[in-house]
């Protein structure tokens, strides 16, 4: 653990220093598809102006200056599979973002889905030293929290304070300077597999690239679909990716939970691959412009030409009705937001005083799901897109792009994680486990 949380501590001042520079990438990399947002910063001091991740933040702090999108080549299920080719797919999206902004780019900060991420619920308290709190007691009481088990092969991600106490008054978001007696802190743990998150930093290292920061793809799509008043009175976002379905639930405008499903929309695209006996690029085309998950009387009349060059006549004229396109669609669609709703039961999403869910990615974009979803997760169900921020080119403002703009709001204006206050390290806690959600009941 404690390796990491130097590495974590090296990339955030490595963050620092692009920042003072003026200039860092931002990079997705997903299934489908891997993008390349330059960001610029005005000065060296305009990200501690705005705390928070808020719908205006980062407005002011920065501009898009360059921006790519490449198809994804050698990622499954969200983790590196074929290391040259995802190498080769990085290295054309970062230079054509470069060539755009018309400079060079040396940091970059990623984000992933797969993984398998864990949240972890985590609780600590401590008496103040003095009579108001410094930045040495936050330290203190993050430290006293009882980090879990989380077994071999697994790193931390994230690690947030997300609520503070003093005394008897819960609810703070930053205790620094408050007065009182005892200081309690929950945070929330994010781990993933040491092993997915090695082999990234290895392959953008292998593009002569540094890393100035890693996050969950999940966490940051929701930063940039939620609005402020759904991170702060709790809402789920799900962000349906090509081969892996991240969810994150906020709630008082931090991350309490993250998971992610290995589905996504790759999968539909090989059930119709499957089902029409077409090579994929003519699925994912077919999926593209007539898919749908909701048949009406008109399906059943509306043919789709499918098409093909095998050069067999009555082979590559058939058609197919909508409706049976729909017909093959669907049931996947269904199975993806199924596992969805196990992972929100299993994060006791229904405790939660509002039940607000954002579906996002390039996935949401499917006609009708804005019907079908309601069914299946519960009534709140909306469609997302990212924020507005300054620059951003009309081709990257769908639901496919919430991560890329999402990360860069987080880069602009992260939020405090642990590696950020001087933790002494022989205080590397004991072992116990809490539920992700539990203190809400507590607390709320």
């Amino acid at each position: 653990m404690t390796d990491l949380y130097e590495q974590q501590r090296a990339m955030r001042a490595m963050r620092t220093a692009a920042m003072q520079r003026g200039v860092v990438a931002i990079l997705d990399v997903g299934t489908s598809k891997i993008s390349c947002l330059v960001l610029r910063f005005d000065g060296p001091d305009h990200f501690r102006d705005a705390d928070g991740v808020g719908a205006m933040a980062g407005q002011s702090a920065f501009r898009i200056i360059g921006a790519a999108t490449t198809r994804s080549r050698g990622v499954r299920f969200g983790e590196i599979d074929a290391m040259q080719e995802t190498e080769r797919a990085i290295r054309t999206a970062v230079q054509a973002a470069q060539k755009m902004a018309n400079i060079r780019v040396d940091h970059v900060i990623a984000c992933f889905s797969g993984a398998q991420p864990r949240s972890y619920g985590l609780a600590g308290s401590v008496e103040l030293e003095g009579t108001s709190v410094s930045e040495n007691d936050v330290a203190r009481v993050l430290a006293s929290c009882d980090v879990p088990d989380f077994g071999e092969g697994r790193e931390v991600l994230h690690a947030q304070p997300v609520n503070f106490a003093l005394d008897h008054r819960s609810g703070l978001g930053d205790p620094r300077g408050h007065v009182g007696n005892r200081l309690s802190v929950d945070m929330h743990l994010l781990t993933a597999d040491s092993a997915v998150i090695r082999n990234l930093l290895y392959c953008i290292k292998r593009c002569d690239l540094e890393v100035a920061g890693l996050a969950s793809s999940a966490y940051v799509a929701g930063i940039s679909a939620l609005v402020e008043d759904e991170q702060e009175l709790g809402a789920a976002c799900i962000d349906l990716g090509g081969g892996a379905t991240g969810l994150s639930i906020f709630m008082k405008k931090h991350m309490i939970y993250g998971d992610s499903v290995r589905l996504g929309g790759d999968h539909v695209t090989q059930d119709i691959s499957k089902g029409l006996q077409v090579p994929l690029a003519t699925a994912e085309r077919i999926k593209t412009f007539y898919g749908g998950v909701h048949a009406t009387g008109m399906d059943d009349r509306e043919k789709i030409e499918i098409g093909g060059d095998t050069g067999d006549w009555e082979h590559d004229r058939r058609t197919v009705s909508r409706a049976e396109l729909i017909g093959i669609m669907r049931p996947r669609v269904e199975e993806i937001l199924e596992e969805v709703r196990g992972c929100l039961d299993a994060a006791g999403f229904e405790h939660l005083p509002s039940q607000q869910i954002v579906l996002t990615g390039g996935g949401s974009q499917i006609p009708g799901l804005d019907g079908l979803a309601p069914k299946i997760l519960g009534q709140q169900v909306r469609i997302g897109r990212p924020l507005r921020v300054q620059g951003l080119p009309q081709s990257v403002t769908g639901g496919a792009f919430a991560s890329s703009v999402g990360l860069c709001l987080f880069a602009a204006h992260p939020q405090d994680e642990w590696w950020d206050f001087d933790i002494p390290t022989d205080s590397y806690p004991a072992r116990s486990l809490r539920r992700a959600v539990k203190w809400f009941k507590d607390n709320w």
